[in-house]
């Protein structure tokens, strides 16, 4: 499993982030609460890419979700070795490898399991969770446990095709959605397609959806370009799959 230069560049959105920063059982997280009424018991995990919880994309996206109803907790499984944002304007400077060799399962899984304990401790009985790039891999992983209830991935990475697709039909109950993209070597045209077959047409019961959007490239989901009107309604599109799939499915 490994990057590419797609993972750690992009661009820096504009805004004002509204939620909080908050400690959960020594994990930082980024914390967006709706302002109006929500389901107390519903929890959508915001899974980042490298660029952690810190990049302001990753805090305007949370608020998104927020805005549409979704309590969302944000974590930092990165421990705050996350990447700084502006990585993104000399990728060529940073050795992908060696960060992601600090940052496998052994280091990244127990700070999500330690929220997540937090949250069912608060009453929290349903998860559904939203990863990109990285934070895909664990969107899985945590559907192989079921874990989570609802699975929402954008160009994700690190994930073994068709190992994982098969592992994920056969072992999760929690509906999936993989926003794709015209380029994504880690999420290839081959294996968009290797997702339809397996769970498309009805043939995963919990329910399959797969968006594609043209002119996107991987990361275009958190940190694309927006003044490129393709990746703009890559974003704003995905985003909007990803409200209505949690609507329906959490």
């Amino acid at each position: 499993m490994s990057f590419c230069k797609d993972c750690i560049q992009g661009v820096r959105h504009d805004g004002e982030p509204q939620g909080t920063l908050e400690t959960i059982d020594g994990v930082a997280c980024y914390v967006a609460t709706p302002t109006v009424d929500y389901p107390k018991d519903k929890v959508i995990l915001f899974l980042p890419d490298v660029f952690g919880i810190e990049l302001i994309n990753a805090k305007l996206l949370a608020d998104d979700f927020a805005t549409n109803g979704f309590k969302v907790v944000a974590v930092d499984y990165f421990n705050g070795d996350s990447l700084p944002a502006d990585i993104m304007n000399k990728p060529g400077s940073f050795n992908r490898e060696a960060w992601l060799a600090k940052h496998g399962n052994e280091q990244t899984r127990p700070s999500l399991d330690k929220v997540i304990a937090v949250l069912k401790e608060e009453g929290v009985t349903k998860f559904g969770a939203t990863g990109y790039c990285f934070g895909g891999r664990y969107t899985f992983d945590l559907a192989f446990d079921n874990t989570i209830q609802c699975s929402v991935v954008s160009h994700p990475s690190l994930l073994k095709v068709p190992n994982d697709l098969e592992t994920y039909f056969s072992k999760s109950t929690a509906p999936l959605l993989i926003n794709s993209c015209e380029n994504d070597r880690l999420f290839s045209a081959e294996a968009q397609a290797k997702a339809d077959e397996i769970f498309g047409d009805g043939k995963f019961a919990p329910g399959y959806r797969r968006e594609y959007f043209p002119g996107c490239t991987h990361g275009f989901a958190v940190r694309g370009d927006l003044s490129d009107p393709l990746v703009k309604a890559g974003k704003e599109g995905s985003f909007l799959a990803s409200v209505e799939f949690f609507l329906a499915h959490l």
